[in-house]
């Protein structure tokens, strides 16, 4: 019998093509939303101390209205739908809303804290199509800011790598106010020893402001990327823009929420994320291409220290669309002055396919034949934007 992460890994593949399809639409056109977070539930059963997303109080979003917001973002073009909380799996037809997106050939994903997951409510994700699910797990040991524990989650983590026929990633955090740093990297290798793809977050302090990692904190963190080995998009985020938050640096980005990142609270408003609510606040049903144009170049004041690294990647894709020989440099940057860019074979590749020559010649006809046909698998080859 073949190990269950390899049965994962070649049960992924088609995933892996829609997917790409979705980054090769999303570098095409910018004029259509590629992220958007969905709240079917403000409630949560737990109250971490450090979270303002949720209440112990509200009922589910009726069904009927999140099909239609769904519907809508899907009329919008949006490429990844993602259910966020409170805790989403207390919506009662999660499963149905689940199946709608896939309906519409979007992929979509799911944040959790995990509590409520079991054998079969696992298997009843795989029957519906969820592409994608994704726990923080925040200490070793639950204390009184956190309950999202590896010592209560671990057995749930085992049943996802027994039965989750969907990519799974587990997040860890470092930053102010984490007492006990060390965690995130033993989270980390527990993840990793399951098979589970990997992420670490820097947060706020409980003043909401971002703040340089002591040494040890950045001890653990540059343990954490050594042993990550995180794959293209994960890498580049990193280098663009997780070490400069880790030295509590500004960054220098436009930010593109309220564009190619949606956040679509229980009320049906758009938001510019889970932070910024209140902004534009405009409900979903009325969000037209006049507004997705007009919030891509809008800049937004909390960018600079923003740590929401959902909209991050998001505007790595339209850097790489605008700019594609100065992202790479910056996703990959040379390890002296001077020295070229330390792009993996397969970026190199796609670069030698898709770019033109850098010393402005011509591209050579088996380039642009070789191109062409990516292009038509990838499903972008025709002459209308992409939606």
């Amino acid at each position: 019998m073949l190990p269950t992460a390899l049965v994962r890994k070649m049960r992924s593949l088609p995933r892996r093509f829609r997917q790409a399809k979705m980054i090769a639409r999303a570098l095409k056109s910018h004029r259509h939303p590629i992220y958007a977070q969905i709240i079917p539930i403000r409630r949560c059963n737990l109250s971490c101390a450090y979270c303002n997303e949720y209440d112990k109080v509200s009922t589910p979003v009726p069904t009927a209205d999140m099909l239609h917001r769904i519907d809508r973002l899907a009329e919008l073009g949006t490429e990844i739908i993602t259910f966020s909380g409170g805790e989403p799996l207390l919506h009662p037809d999660l499963d149905e809303l689940i199946r709608r997106i896939r309906s519409h050939k979007r992929i979509a994903t799911l944040i959790t804290n995990g509590y409520l997951l079991t054998p079969e409510r696992i298997r009843s994700l795989n029957r519906v199509g969820l592409e994608h699910l994704q726990i923080s797990i925040d200490n070793v040991q639950p204390d009184e800011i956190s309950k999202k524990s590896l010592k209560v989650l671990d057995k749930k983590l085992e049943w996802l790598a027994q039965y989750a026929e969907f990519d799974v990633s587990i997040n860890s955090v470092i930053g102010a106010g984490v007492s006990r740093p060390g965690d995130a990297l033993t989270i980390t290798r527990r993840a990793l020893e399951l098979g589970f793809d990997t992420s670490v977050g820097v947060i706020h302090d409980h003043t909401g402001q971002l703040r340089a990692l002591p040494e040890t904190d950045k001890a653990v963190y540059d343990e954490i990327q050594r042993e990550r080995k995180p794959g293209f998009w994960a890498f580049a985020y990193d280098n663009l823009f997780q070490r400069n938050l880790v030295s509590g640096r500004a960054n220098v980005w436009q930010c593109r929420a309220g564009s190619r990142f949606l956040y679509i609270c229980e009320d049906g408003l758009v938001h510019y994320c889970s932070q910024q609510r209140g902004h534009p606040a405009i409900p979903l049903e009325k969000y037209s291409a006049a507004d997705l144009e007009r919030e891509y170049s809008t800049v937004k004041p909390c960018a600079p220290y923003c740590t929401v690294s959902c909209v991050h990647r998001v505007a790595m894709i339209d850097l790489l669309r605008e700019k594609p020989r100065e992202a790479l440099v910056k996703f990959f940057p040379p390890q002296a002055a001077g020295a070229a860019a330390q792009m993996p074979f397969g970026v190199k590749a796609l670069s030698f396919l898709f770019l033109p020559p850098a010393d402005g010649r011509p591209q050579s006809g088996a380039a642009r034949l070789m191109a062409g046909a990516v292009k038509r698998a990838l499903g972008v080859n025709s002459a209308r934007q992409a939606r």
